[in-house]
């Protein structure tokens, strides 16, 4: 298992929850901005069974929503490609200016450019202890979903 965050203070307790659970032999973790990491592992052979994505918010406002489809689009488009056939992604927004309809489109449509099939296998919102106000929009942030990659 490799674990990647651009936060060393993340990576940090990555490692020391890896070794308390006495998985440091078979996790590791590395200092990277995932953009890059992706783009340098395309076409260089190596794949993965599962890719785990999960973001920082894109947007912080309805103004960037744009730049925030076009960034999960990319990541996930990205992750698509190193899946084996038959493999999963596991993918988050926690952008409240994009919902649950508009976070689906922007996996189908990265599934789409990659030529890959996707099966949706869960979908999910935040757990009961944040709650959805439906007055409050922003309430409703997170998304969560698990597809098989083909």
């Amino acid at each position: 298992m490799k674990g990647i965050d651009i936060s060393p203070q993340v990576l940090e307790i990555a490692q020391k929850n890896a070794e308390l659970n006495g998985l440091e032999g078979i996790c590791s973790f590395e200092e990277a901005n995932v953009f890059d990491i992706l783009k340098k592992y395309d076409g260089g052979g190596i794949r993965y069974d599962v890719i785990i994505l999960d973001p920082p918010a894109f947007t912080k406002s309805s103004k960037t929503v744009d730049n925030a489809y076009r960034g999960y689009k990319e990541i996930n488009l990205r992750a698509m490609k190193l899946i084996n056939s038959g493999g999963f992604l596991i993918t988050s927004s926690c952008s409240q200016h994009i919902n649950a309809n508009e976070f689906t489109n922007i996996i189908v449509d990265a599934a789409r450019d990659t030529k890959k099939n996707l099966k949706m296998v869960e979908f999910r919102g935040q757990a009961k202890d944040h709650p959805v106000l439906p007055a409050s929009r922003e309430t409703n942030y997170l998304k969560f979903a698990i597809y098989e990659v083909r």
